[in-house]
C-alpha cells in the first residue's frame, strides 16, 4: 500500500497540483491530508475540489474547524492583522458555500490504517491528545511523548507546525510533513511567497514500513 502524504495545504492549489504531479510516476493507493485544506486561500474551493476529485482522505485541522462552525460577525477584531483574517474568513465561506461547509464539519480529526506488517498509522492534524498542540520538531522526547499521551499507534502522521521531521520514540515515530501551501524553507518573511511544497510517500508492506519525505520547487527564491 502506497499513501501519499500531505498537510497545510491552506488554499494553495498550484503547491498541491505540483505535489499531485508526482503521484503520476507512482501507483498511488491512497492520498492522506493531514487538516488546514483550504484556508486562508487563495484558492479554496478549487483546493476542495481537487482533494475531492483525488478521493483524498483528510482530517480537520485548526483553520478547517474554525471556517466551518464560526461566524466572523460573532468575533470582535483587535487589530488591522484581525480585521483581514476576519473578512478573510468571510470570503471564503462564501466561496466554499454551505455544502462544502457542512462537509468540513464532518471531517474527523483523526483516521486509523492499519498497516501491512501489523501495525498501524494514525493520521491527525496536531497531536492525538490536543488539536491545538503540534508535534512540531522544536520540542524534546518527554515533549513529544506527553503530547502522544497512551497513544499506541506505530506511526504519528501530523502537520500544522509547517515544519517536516521524523522522530523515533521507542517503538513510535512521528511523521511530520510540514507544508504543502505554507512551508517555511528560504522565505525572508510569512508574507513571501512559499518555495517549496512538503510531502510524503509511506509505503506499508508486509516486510515493513518505509517513509520517504521529499518537496517539490515552486519558485526559485
Amino acid at each position: 500500500m502506497l499513501y501519499l502524504c500531505v498537510s497545510d495545504v491552506h488554499g494553495r492549489l498550484d503547491a498541491l497540483a505540483a505535489v499531485l504531479a508526482t503521484a503520476e510516476k507512482r501507483n498511488v493507493h491512497k492520498l492522506l491530508v493531514a487538516g488546514d485544506i483550504v484556508f486562508p486561500g487563495p484558492q479554496p474551493l478549487e483546493t476542495w475540489r481537487r482533494l475531492q476529485a483525488a478521493g483524498a482522505i483528510m482530517v480537520a485541522g485548526l483553520t478547517d474547524e474554525a471556517l466551518a462552525r464560526i461566524d466572523p460577525d460573532d468575533v470582535v477584531a483587535r487589530t488591522p492583522d484581525e480585521v483581514a483574517r476576519l473578512q478573510r474568513m468571510r470570503d471564503v465561506q462564501e466561496e466554499l458555500g454551505e455544502l462544502v461547509l457542512q462537509q468540513l464539519r464532518t471531517l474527523p480529526r483523526e483516521v486509523r490504517f492499519p498497516l501491512e506488517d501489523g501495525g498501524e498509522l494514525l493520521l491527525v492534524h496536531a497531536s492525538p491528545t490536543s488539536p491545538f498542540d503540534a508535534l512540531s520538531h522544536d520540542l524534546d522526547d518527554d515533549e513529544l511523548n506527553a503530547l502522544l499521551g497512551d497513544e499506541s499507534a506505530d506511526i504519528i502522521v501530523c502537520g500544522m507546525s509547517h515544519v517536516p521531521y521524523i522522530k523515533d520514540l521507542g517503538d513510535q515515530k512521528v511523521v511530520n510533513l510540514g507544508s504543502v501551501g505554507d512551508a517555511p524553507d528560504g522565505r525572508k518573511s510569512p508574507n513571501d511567497e512559499p518555495l517549496v511544497a512538503h510531502a510524503a510517500w509511506i509505503e506499508s508492506t508486509a516486510s515493513g514500513t518505509t517513509i520517504e519525505p521529499f518537496w517539490v520547487t515552486l519558485r526559485d527564491e
